[in-house]
C-alpha cells in the first residue's frame, strides 16, 4: 500500500480543523445520561399571547395592538367615554404597547408554585421590548389547559437607538442583538403540574437520542453487568429496564446509578458538508475503496504587450507605442493519485491534502466519490 505524505502545515490544519478527527480513545467513557432520555421525563411546550407595556415609544401603533389593549382594559371594567368610543374613532393611540407571544418549556419535575423563565417575542411591528413589563399572561399546553401564568419585567440582551435624520435623509440607527425578543426571569409561576410517568408496570424505558443497534446493545450490556438480567433492547432506540425488587423503594438512586454508567457509543459513517462556508466534518468510521482521483485546473492569463507602430513613408505621421492584448491558456499539470482503501478519515485527509485540494475542492471530491460508490458513508448537506 502506498502512503501519501502531508505537504507543509496545511495537513495538520486540515486534520484538526476541517475534519475534526478525534482519536478512538476520545469516544470512550460516555455516560448513558448524555446520550439518552427517560420516557415520561420530557418537557412540555407552553404558549400564550399577551401585552408588554411601559415601552419608551418603541411599541406598536397598529390597529391590531391598540384593539387588544382596549379589550384588556374593558375586562378591567374601564368604561370611560373615551374607552367606549374607541372602536369607532380610534382615539386610543400609544407607542408604548407591544403584542407578544410568550413561550416556555415546563419540565416534569416542576411543581405548583415553582418559578420558571419564559421567552417573550414581538408579534406586531414594535421595534424594542427594552424596559417593558409583561402583563399577566396565561400559558397553555397542547391540551388547552393553563399551566403557567407569567408576569414581570422583560430582560432584553440588546438595544436599538435611533436618531432623526431631519432634512439630511434617513435616520441613523445603532442596534445590538435582537431587542424584539426578551426573557421574563423568576416572574412566571407554575399553577398546574405536568408530571411525567417514568415507571410503568415496574419498568423504565431509555430512549436513545441517536438510535443505533450497537449502542443500544452496549447500554443493555452495561446495565446488566451492574444489575444482572434487568435490561434488554427492544429496537435501535429503546432499552427496557426492569426495576429490581430491592430498588423499587428508592427509584432516584436506581436511576442515578444507571445514568452514571459509561459506555462506548457506536457512530455511523457520516460526512457533514456545509457548502456555504466550505466546512466538512467527517466521522472516524468513514472508509473509501481504492480509487484514482485527478485534480487540476485550467489557467487563463491575459496581458498587454507593447508594440511599435511605424507610420507610412511621407505620411507625416509619428511613431507610437501601442498595447497589444495577449491571451495565454495553460493547463496546469494534473495530479493523479491512487487512493488505497483507507481505514480512517485521517488517511483520506492525508491523501486528498497531498493533492493540494482546498476545502471547496474537497466538497466536489466527496460528492464524486459518493456518486462512484467508493465513499462508504452518508453525505449530509447543511
Amino acid at each position: 500500500m502506498t502512503r501519501l505524505t502531508l505537504k507543509g502545515t496545511w495537513g495538520a490544519l486540515l486534520l484538526a480543523g476541517l475534519f475534526g478527527v478525534l482519536p478512538a480513545s476520545a469516544l470512550a467513557g460516555v455516560r448513558i445520561k448524555d446520550i439518552t432520555d427517560l420516557e415520561g421525563s420530557q418537557s412540555n411546550h407552553m404558549v400564550g399571547f399577551g401585552l408588554v407595556v411601559g415601552l419608551n415609544g418603541t411599541g406598536s401603533k397598529s390597529t391590531f395592538t391598540q384593539q387588544v389593549a382596549v379589550d384588556m382594559l374593558q375586562r378591567f371594567m374601564v368604561t370611560t367615554k373615551i374607552q367606549a368610543d374607541l372602536k369607532g374613532d380610534g382615539v386610543f393611540k400609544s407607542g408604548n404597547i407591544a403584542a407578544v407571544m410568550v413561550t416556555t418549556e415546563l419540565g416534569p419535575v416542576a411543581r405548583v408554585g415553582s418559578r420558571i423563565e419564559v421567552t417573550v417575542s414581538v408579534l406586531d411591528d414594535s421595534t424594542s421590548l427594552d424596559n417593558g413589563v409583561l402583563i399577566l399572561t396565561p400559558l397553555k399546553g397542547v391540551d388547552g389547559v393553563e399551566y403557567v401564568v407569567a408576569q414581570g419585567p422583560v430582560s432584553v440582551g440588546g438595544f436599538l437607538f435611533t436618531a432623526s435624520g431631519g432634512g439630511a435623509g434617513t435616520a441613523a440607527a445603532a442596534q445590538k442583538n435582537h431587542p424584539t425578543v426578551g426573557r421574563v426571569v423568576s416572574g412566571p409561576i407554575v399553577v398546574r403540574e405536568a408530571r411525567g410517568k417514568v415507571v410503568c408496570d415496574g419498568q423504565l424505558k431509555i430512549l436513545l437520542r441517536e438510535p443505533d443497534y450497537e449502542t443500544s446493545r452496549a447500554i443493555a450490556k452495561a446495565i446488566n453487568e451492574k444489575f444482572s438480567g434487568s435490561a434488554f433492547t427492544v429496537d435501535a432506540g429503546t432499552v427496557h429496564i426492569f426495576v429490581p425488587g430491592d430498588r423499587g423503594t428508592n427509584l432516584v438512586s436506581f436511576i442515578s446509578d444507571i445514568m452514571a454508567l459509561e459506555i462506548t457509543p457506536d457512530t455511523p459513517a457520516r460526512v457533514v458538508i456545509n457548502e456555504r462556508t466550505g466546512t466538512i466534518v467527517a466521522g472516524h468510521q468513514v472508509k473509501v475503496s481504492t480509487v484514482a482521483v485527478t485534480h487540476g485546473n485550467l489557467a487563463i492569463v491575459t496581458s498587454n504587450e507593447p508594440i511599435v507602430s511605424q507610420p507610412l513613408p511621407f505620411s507625416k505621421g509619428k511613431t507610437k507605442v501601442l498595447p497589444r492584448a495577449q491571451l495565454g491558456v495553460a493547463e496546469q499539470g494534473n495530479t493523479v493519485r491512487v487512493l488505497e482503501e483507507t481505514m480512517t478519515v485521517a488517511d483520506l485527509a492525508r491523501a486528498l491534502n497531498a493533492m493540494g485540494a482546498s476545502p471547496r475542492d474537497l466538497i466536489v471530491i466527496f460528492q464524486a466519490l459518493k456518486k462512484l460508490g467508493a465513499l462508504h458513508a452518508e453525505l449530509v448537506f447543511m
